[in-house]
């Protein structure tokens, strides 16, 4: 069976260490990987909208030695033809596949039908290539996960990521997650059992309980610019207010920011806790594109 990456749950705790100890040295010595992936393929598959992952995965194969392929989903027979037949083509032409589409049940059957490793870009459940960057940022700051994280904000496909990642790696996280986007069907289960993990709408609590703080945006892309036209995504942004990243909760706490960006001033996190010297921010970004090599170099045995 091909690996794939749909949720951060196909990989083991082990499995991440290594990802991330691989992507730590690829950023300190990038010249020792500039050959590894030379007669590789990726293709990038895009049904949404995508700035560092796009740049991440495109620009990262490139220095290590491959090729890309970028594709709009819309602009490709994908749209007008059963998934498993186009995949089983695209499978026959690349080595590996990267796709950001809107539904989980897309990229599945994608990774089903593509006979090539497929890693899921970001779906409306999972975004695993997002915490591989988060979890090297901590560990960059820490030297390990002895540490605690605080996710504020909708549980969404990133939360339910790291949730997985911290699970699976030891780092205890403590959700505060006023409102649900979409919840994995073992969330609670693994929730209940873990001794590492916590759930409060307690914000100070969490905040003084922890070293990073992590938000993400109350709106999903696919509905950012709808926002004011819609009185349900008013409410969420009323209801979510309260639990705002801001100067007045982090300049007191010693504490670092992270946002997986897009970035909104104004709703999840203000200008301060955006350019503050906490904030990891655009460290944790630019991360991306070396976890994101050793993603690939993971997946296509080239470690």
């Amino acid at each position: 069976m091909e690996k794939k990456i749909i949720s951060i749950n196909e990989l083991t705790g082990e499995e991440i260490l290594c990802i991330i100890h691989t992507a730590v040295d690829i950023k300190k010595n990038p010249e020792k990987y500039s050959t590894r992936l030379h007669d590789k393929t990726l293709l990038l598959l895009f049904q949404k909208t995508s700035t560092r992952t796009r740049i991440a995965f495109e620009l990262g194969m490139k220095k290590l030695g491959g090729r890309t392929i970028v594709m709009d989903w819309q602009r490709s027979n994908f749209a007008i033809s059963p998934i498993s037949y186009e995949a089983r083509y695209v499978g026959s032409m690349v080595d590996i596949v990267l796709a950001r589409l809107l539904k989980n049940e897309d990229i599945v059957e994608l990774a089903r039908t593509a006979g090539v490793p497929v890693i899921n870009g970001c779906c409306n459940l999972f975004h695993p290539s997002q915490v591989l960057a988060d979890l090297m940022t901590v560990f960059e700051k820490k030297g390990g996960f002895d540490t605690r994280l605080t996710y504020i904000g909708i549980q969404n496909n990133v939360a339910n990521s790291l949730f997985y990642a911290c699970m699976k790696v030891g780092l205890p996280l403590i959700f505060v997650t006023p409102l649900e986007d979409t919840v994995p069907d073992d969330f609670a289960g693994i929730a209940k059992d873990s001794h590492i993990f916590q759930e409060t709408l307690d914000l100070d609590y969490a905040a003084s309980n922890s070293e990073f703080l992590y938000t993400d945006t109350w709106i999903n892309m696919e509905e950012f610019n709808q926002r004011k036209k819609g009185p349900e995504q008013q409410k969420k942004i009323e209801r979510m207010l309260a639990y705002q990243i801001n100067r007045s909760l982090i300049q007191d706490r010693d504490v670092y920011v992270l946002h997986d960006m897009p970035v909104h001033p104004g709703l999840e996190i203000d200008d301060y806790s955006i350019t503050c010297d906490k904030s990891l921010i655009f460290i944790q970004a630019e991360n991306r594109i070396y976890s994101g090599q050793a993603l690939l170099l993971h997946l296509l045995d080239a470690v």
